[in-house]
């Protein structure tokens, strides 16, 4: 979150000198609500503290920094709703969004409307890959963690068996599709490769179909709380089964509704 603020500082210090307000706003965009509310509070809280430093220092060429809170709920079309809001009410810079495919079509507002935006944690290649003036991220991208994350398992769980599953979000298919050609190219053949709807309960079927594949280790794709529950149910099933996934799992809520 440093990085990102000096990004933003860099652009702000830029613009700030001869603008006549009270605070410079940036726009904080994330899913304040919903199954990934956590990561939203996150970004939230990471984005106040380091205003509250600058601003103790004298904020940004004598003008103060202010918070305008975005909930997209990790929807796409909220995740415009939003983009369009900040733009009505002239933020013109934006930490966020959480998921690649929020993040993609809002950066098409943001890039039509002059407003500047980092993402922490928008993984998808396609995220910077357009050319757009106004884009950065503060992450690894999806081809590089599939990459990191096939050369691990094929060192790691040489001779084991994988299978490998995704939520089909933009960025945990692309994650999981990565991962699946690095490790194919490295010699490695998955034995089941699978996709979930998210936001189910049930995952039974495919731990059946883990169960069934004798696979050593799952590949994931997607989001902490799915990742939790198909954890939980492998337990449950006596699947000893290892799962592994992306920046997606890292969140203490994963260990608990995982067990």
């Amino acid at each position: 979150m440093r990085m990102i603020l000096r990004l933003m500082t860099a652009a702000l210090m830029a613009a700030a000198a001869g603008v006549a307000r009270a605070d410079i706003v940036l726009g904080v965009a994330g899913p304040m609500s919903g199954p990934n509310a956590a990561y939203g509070e996150q970004y939230r809280v990471g984005v106040e503290t380091a205003i509250q430093r600058i601003n103790a220092n004298g904020g940004v060429l004598g003008q103060k920094l202010s918070v305008s809170v975005g909930d997209d709920v990790s929807d796409p079309k909220q995740g415009v709703s939003v983009a369009n809001k900040f733009v009505a009410d002239g933020v013109h810079y934006v930490v966020g969004h959480y998921n690649s495919g929020v993040t993609i079509p809002a950066s098409e507002i943001y890039a039509e409307n002059g407003v500047l935006f980092v993402t922490p944690t928008a993984t998808n290649p396609m995220v910077t890959e357009r050319g757009l003036w106004d884009a950065f991220r503060a992450c690894g991208r999806d081809d590089q963690q599939g990459i990191i994350a096939a050369k691990f398992v094929l060192e790691r769980f040489a001779g084991k068996k994988v299978a490998i599953v995704d939520d089909k979000s933009t960025a945990g298919k692309g994650l999981a599709d990565e991962m699946a050609k690095a490790y194919n190219s490295g010699g490695g053949k998955e034995v089941l490769r699978e996709e979930i709807n998210p936001g189910e309960k049930d995952y039974s079927a495919l731990v059946a179909k883990i169960k069934e594949s004798g696979a050593d280790l799952v590949y994931y794709g997607g989001q902490h709380t799915e990742a939790g529950l198909i954890v939980r149910q492998m337990h449950d099933q006596g699947v000893k089964t290892v799962l592994m996934g992306g920046d997606g799992i890292s969140n203490s809520e994963f260990g608990a509704i995982g067990g």
